[in-house]
């Protein structure tokens, strides 16, 4: 799964990086983004690239109750085509969701999980593979909410996870946001795991695990068995 993420580019690199055209979310830099919270995504549908903000943990239109975002803040590659949540949503419905590094959790011993913090290469901005929905609150107002697409790791992150979120490269990520684009098999075969050898990893503090923590520092490298 891919539950904490960062963004801490600024935002003329990511508005040049994805070519958007409108910025409608007012973007800073965030070293431990965490489901339910507002996440900056970028949206093709109208055929113009858009920056927003939409909640991160998926609510179906037919939801009853917005609570069931918290199961959904990622949505299986091999299953998105089946799932009742995600089925009707590839066509039509998808987002790319910038980061610049996501951490994922090492089991090491019985009680405890060490941190590591992956990114690509170049160390910087990139895009995760997403798909969004519109859903009605009770009084009328429409909440826009979204969820990462996952994958079978590769070879680096597979040594700490057996998830990782989907990176597109440029080229996949202007195919994802093409809203002529809507063959199910093509998107699909979008949908594989990023390079190992195009990303690096390295061990974080585990003031990581806390979302009230929320400094640059979180972002550093530390040695192994330290906090």
């Amino acid at each position: 799964m891919c539950g904490r993420f960062t963004l801490t580019i600024n935002e003329n690199e990511i508005v040049d990086h994805f070519k958007v055209s409108r910025v409608e979310y007012e973007l800073k830099p965030r070293y431990n983004i965490a489901p339910s919270q507002t996440i900056a995504v970028v949206n093709g549908s109208s055929g113009r690239r858009v920056l927003e903000g939409y909640r991160w943990g998926l609510v179906p239109f037919w939801a009853k109750d917005i609570k069931i975002g918290y199961k959904m803040i990622n949505a299986k590659a091999e299953t998105i085509q089946s799932k009742p949540a995600f089925r009707h949503l590839i066509s039509t419905k998808r987002i790319i969701i910038p980061s610049d590094g996501f951490y994922e959790w090492k089991r090491e011993g019985k009680d405890k999980k060490q941190p590591y913090r992956f990114q690509i290469k170049s160390k910087g901005v990139y895009g995760f593979a997403g798909l969004y929905d519109e859903w009605k609150d009770p009084d009328g107002e429409t909440l826009r909410s979204c969820t990462i697409i996952t994958t079978k790791p590769n070879d680096l992150v597979a040594n700490v996870h057996d998830r990782m979120p989907v990176i597109l490269d440029d080229k996949k990520a202007d195919i994802w946001l093409d809203p002529d684009v809507q063959d199910k098999e093509k998107l699909q075969e979008l949908l594989s795991p990023f390079p190992a050898a195009n990303m690096l990893s390295y061990p974080v503090s585990a003031a990581v695990g806390n979302v009230k923590n929320t400094g640059s520092e979180l972002i550093d490298e530390i040695p192994l068995n330290s906090k």
